[in-house]
């Protein structure tokens, strides 16, 4: 039987954009420029350092946060990172840094800026410094991968003295991601085969495929390791 229109090389060219997207990062750290050349062991101690004194500021620190943005933005510029690429990653985990900091406003309301008649509160002060705070150090740590590679950071851990087990289950780790986004992409196209292309059929259809994703990237890295 002759597939719809909608779910021909279209729909595929989708499915395989969006899931194997993920190896991207390590096209992008193969390239050639100034920041690739660098020694990955200073690019490593360089990014924790920035980590560590971005983190460092206090919970209503905002303005002199802002500074720290060149950093991450000449990296990007040097090492021809695309922004956007890094920008939809952000936005992908953001959530996390959202999930964090939402109910600041609702405990902290003693109010810190009062300016043209409009009063913000500390909790929401503190709010967007945790929002800058995440976009930084995750800015950072994927510029880092970007221009170095995941490989050549988990090498660079191991020779500046940490533990080898860990740098190994990095490793490990890395590996299985691809593992889970191969069986992922796997098990959405044939749904989208044997759908036509029709959208979801709810949300069972969808805990069951996450089920089957579990199981099938278990039992394919049990086949690997």
């Amino acid at each position: 039987m002759k597939l719809p229109a909608r779910v021909s090389d279209v729909a595929m060219a989708s499915i395989d954009r969006h899931f194997f997207d993920i190896g991207y990062m390590d096209t992008l750290s193969s390239q050639e420029t100034a920041v690739h050349q660098l020694d990955p062991r200073a690019k490593l101690l360089t990014t924790l350092v920035f980590v560590v004194i971005v983190v460092s500021f206090g919970k209503y620190e905002i303005s002199g946060l802002i500074p720290f943005f060149v950093f991450p933005v000449v990296l990007c510029t040097i090492g021809n990172v695309p922004p956007v690429y890094l920008i939809k990653k952000l936005v992908l985990v953001s959530p996390f840094a959202i999930l964090l900091g939402i109910f600041n406003p609702l405990l902290d309301r003693e109010i810190l800026i009062r300016m043209a008649g409009l009063e913000i509160s500390g909790g929401w002060v503190s709010f967007a410094s945790i929002l800058i705070r995440f976009v930084l150090t995750v800015g950072i740590a994927l510029t880092l991968i970007a221009v170095t590679g995941f490989n050549a950071v988990c090498m660079a851990l191991e020779k500046l003295g940490a533990p080898k087990i860990f740098v190994v289950q990095l490793l490990f780790l890395h590996r299985y991601m691809f593992v889970l986004v191969d069986e992922a992409a796997r098990i959405f196209r044939a749904r989208a085969l044997r759908s036509f292309g029709g959208e979801a059929t709810g949300i069972k259809s969808y805990g069951s495929l996450v089920g089957q994703l579990l199981l099938r990237t278990l039992d394919r890295a049990q086949r690997i390791y």
